[in-house]
C-alpha cells in the first residue's frame, strides 16, 4: 500500500479521507439507482398497475442471480490492471438498466407482455452493472486504503450510501407526486444521468495510472500466459482463507436477510402492530444498524492507549451479538406482548451493523493480501476475483434468505399452529446461523494470527482475516 513495486504494479499513495469520500459518492450513486429500481418500481407494479407481487419479486431475484457474474467481472479488472473503467462502465450499464426498468414498468400498463420482457432485460442489466461497478469499487477501496483505516473507510462509504438512499427516496418521491408514467420515466432518467455524471467526476484522478510497470518475468523466463477465468477462480477457491470467507459471507448474509421479510409480519401478527407502527419498527432497526456501523468504525483505533478491538473481534462479536438479540426475539414470540420489542429490534440492528462493517473491512484486508498486494504466487493480481467471489456469495445469501425466511415462517405456522412460537422457531434458526458464522470467522482468523508473528499494530488490523455488504444498504453494497 505504501509504495514499491509488487507483481509488476507500481503502488500509489494511500487514499486520504477526501479520496475515500469520493469513492463513497460513487457507492451512493450505485445505491440511488438500485433503490428506485427495487423499491419504487416494486410499489408501482403492485399498487398502481395492480400486478401480482410475485412479478417484482422475481425481477429482484433475477438481478441477484445475475450477480453470480461478479467473479468474472472482478477477474476482468484483474487482467486489465485498472478498476476505474469497470466502475464507470458498470455505472453506465446500471443507469441504462434502471431507466429501462422504469420505461418497462410504464409500458406494462399498455402492453403487459412487452413491458415484462423489457423489465427482464433491464433488471438483468441492473445486476450486471452492480456486479461490474460494485465489485471493482470495493477492490479499489481495498487497494488504496491503509489497514488502520479500513473499518472507518467502510463505515464512511456505507453511511454515504444510506444517505444517498434517503436523499434519493425523499427528492424522487416529491417529484413523483402526483404519479404519472411520464413523471416516473423522467425521475428515473434524471437519477440515472446524475449517477453517471457524479461517478465520472468523483473518480477523476483517484486511481491514477494503475499498472505503470509491466512485470518482465513472463517474457524473460518464458512463463505461460495468464490462466483463463475458470483457472483463476479455481486457484482462488483453493486458498483456505478465501474459501472459508466465501462460506462465512453466505451464511452470515443468509442469517441477516432471513429476518428481512418476517420482522414486520411478526410485529403485526404477534404484537398487534399496525402497518404504520411496523414500518416505524423497521426504521428503529435501520437506526440501530447505522449506529452499529459507526461503532464498528472504531475497530483497531486507540483510545486512551487501548486498542478498541480488531476487525476479527468485531466480526465475531457482531455475529454472536446478533445471535443473542435473535434469542431475545425468540423469547418475545413466547411472552408477547410483554417484551420490549423496540429495544430488542434496535439492539439487533446495532449488532447487524457492527458485524457487517467489520466483515467488509476484513474482506478488504483479505482481498488485498498480507505483503502480497493481492497477487498470487506468480505475481498475477487476484484481488478482483476474490472480491467477486465474495460478492456472488453475498448476493446468493440475500436472494435465498428472504425467500427462506418467508417460507420457513409459513411452514412453522403450519407445523406448530401458534404464530408466536412459529416465528420464534425461525428466529432461533437465524440465531444458530449467526453462531455458525461467528465460528467460521474465528477459523479464518486463527491461521493468520499464528503466521503473522510479531507485527505492527497497523498490520495486525489486516492480519485477522488475511491468508480479508443495507438490509437495503447491504444489498446495494453488495448489491454494492
Amino acid at each position: 500500500m505504501n509504495g514499491g513495486v509488487n507483481g509488476g504494479t507500481t503502488a500509489l499513495p494511500s487514499l486520504g479521507w477526501l479520496g475515500i469520500a469520493r469513492l463513497g459518492l460513487v457507492q451512493a450513486m450505485l445505491g440511488a439507482v438500485v433503490v428506485l429500481t427495487t423499491s419504487t418500481l416494486n410499489r408501482v407494479m403492485v399498487v398502481e398497475l395492480a400486478l401480482p407481487a410475485l412479478l417484482p419479486g422475481l425481477l429482484v431475484a433475477l438481478h441477484y442471480a445475475v450477480q453470480l457474474s461478479r467473479p468474472r467481472m472482478g477477474y476482468g479488472s484483474d487482467v486489465g490492471g485498472r478498476r476505474t473503467p469497470w466502475i464507470v462502465g458498470g455505472m453506465a450499464v446500471l443507469a441504462l438498466g434502471g431507466f429501462g426498468a422504469a420505461v418497462a414498468t410504464t409500458w406494462m400498463a399498455d402492453d403487459r407482455s412487452w413491458g415484462i420482457a423489457l423489465a427482464v432485460l433491464s433488471f438483468a442489466l441492473v445486476g450486471l452493472g452492480v456486479s461490474a461497478g460494485g465489485t471493482s469499487l470495493l477492490v479499489l477501496l481495498a487497494k488504496r486504503v491503509d489497514a488502520p483505516r479500513r473499518a472507518s473507510a467502510a463505515a464512511l462509504v456505507w453511511v454515504m450510501m444510506i444517505v444517498g438512499f434517503a436523499v434519493t427516496a425523499g427528492v424522487a418521491g416529491r417529484f413523483l407526486d402526483p404519479y404519472s408514467a411520464v413523471r416516473l420515466m423522467t425521475v428515473s432518467g434524471v437519477v440515472s444521468l446524475i449517477a453517471v455524471s457524479v461517478t465520472l467526476l468523483a473518480l477523476w484522478g483517484v486511481e491514477g495510472p494503475g499498472r505503470l510497470v509491466a512485470s518482465p518475468a513472463p517474457a524473460q523466463a518464458g512463463q505461460a500466459a495468464k490462466p483463463d477465468f475458470m483457472a483463476a477462480l479455481r486457484e482462488v477457491w483453493r486458498e483456505p482463507d478465501a474459501r472459508r470467507f466465501t462460506i462465512f459471507v453466505f451464511v452470515s448474509m443468509l442469517a441477516y436477510s432471513t429476518q428481512d421479510l418476517i420482522l414486520e409480519p411478526f410485529a403485526g401478527a404477534v404484537f398487534g402492530y399496525s402497518p404504520g407502527a411496523s414500518t416505524q419498527l423497521a426504521g428503529v432497526q435501520h437506526g440501530g444498524t447505522l449506529t452499529g456501523m459507526l461503532l464498528a468504525a472504531l475497530a483497531g483505533r486507540r483510545v486512551g492507549g487501548a486498542r478498541l478491538g480488531s476487525l476479527r473481534a468485531w466480526t465475531v462479536g457482531g455475529c454472536l451479538a446478533s445471535g443473542v438479540a435473535l434469542l431475545g426475539m425468540v423469547v418475545a414470540g413466547s411472552v408477547a406482548p410483554h417484551w420490549p420489542l423496540r429495544a430488542n429490534v434496535f439492539l439487533l440492528g446495532v449488532a447487524n451493523g457492527a458485524f457487517s462493517i467489520a466483515a467488509i473491512g476484513s474482506m478488504m484486508s483479505l482481498a488485498s493480501g498480507h505483503n502480497t498486494g493481492g497477487h498470487n504466487a506468480e505475481g498475477q493480481p487476484r484481488e478482483g476475483t476474490r472480491m467477486g467471489l465474495w460478492g456472488a456469495a453475498q448476493a446468493i445469501g440475500f436472494a435465498v434468505g428472504g425467500l427462506f425466511g418467508a417460507a420457513a415462517s409459513d411452514v412453522a405456522r403450519w407445523l406448530i399452529g401458534h404464530q408466536g412460537s412459529a416465528y420464534a422457531a425461525v428466529f432461533a434458526l437465524e440465531a444458530c446461523m449467526f453462531v455458525a458464522a461467528a465460528w467460521l470467522a474465528a477459523r479464518i482468523a486463527a491461521p493468520a494470527l499464528r503466521n503473522a508473528g510479531a507485527v505492527s499494530s497497523s498490520a495486525a488490523l489486516a492480519a485477522p482475516l488475511v491468508g480479508p455488504a443495507d438490509a437495503q444498504a447491504l444489498r446495494a453494497g453488495g448489491s454494492s
